[in-house]
């Protein structure tokens, strides 16, 4: 009954900006969390970023920390991911999942992965 849809992604230079959406339905946030994920060929999904509603709490992967951030918008049942300072590094497919025992909890506990959304960063 969970679905979740990521948008937003495309082609930037170094240096630029995406924000991406994540769409929720067939639930509410109040006993969710929402993560952000990534993943590049030939390398292992990784967490990006995740917002608890339980308590509010951010958590961010320690390379995009200060470039990147999570927010919500409860009202439209959307997660954003805004990037900044993007780096070729960046660059992956990715992903938004939901967990209902919050963020601190393994990879596999996220659950209604949806298509991902492809970021492209250029030199």
């Amino acid at each position: 009954d969970v679905q979740l849809q990521a948008s937003g992604g495309g082609l930037v230079q170094a240096g630029g900006s995406l924000r991406l959406s994540c769409a929720a339905s067939g639930f509410t946030f109040d006993d969710y969390a929402i993560g952000w994920f990534r993943q590049a060929p030939g390398k292992e999904r990784e967490g990006v970023s995740c917002i608890s509603f339980s308590d509010g709490s951010t958590y961010y992967l320690d390379s995009v920390q200060g470039r990147f951030t999570i927010s919500s918008d409860n009202a439209k049942n959307t997660v954003y991911l805004q990037m900044n300072s993007l780096k070729p590094e960046d660059t992956a497919v990715y992903y938004c999942a939901a967990t209902s025992t919050g963020c601190i909890v393994p990879k596999s506990d996220f659950r209604s992965w949806g298509q991902g959304t492809q970021v492209t960063v250029s030199s």
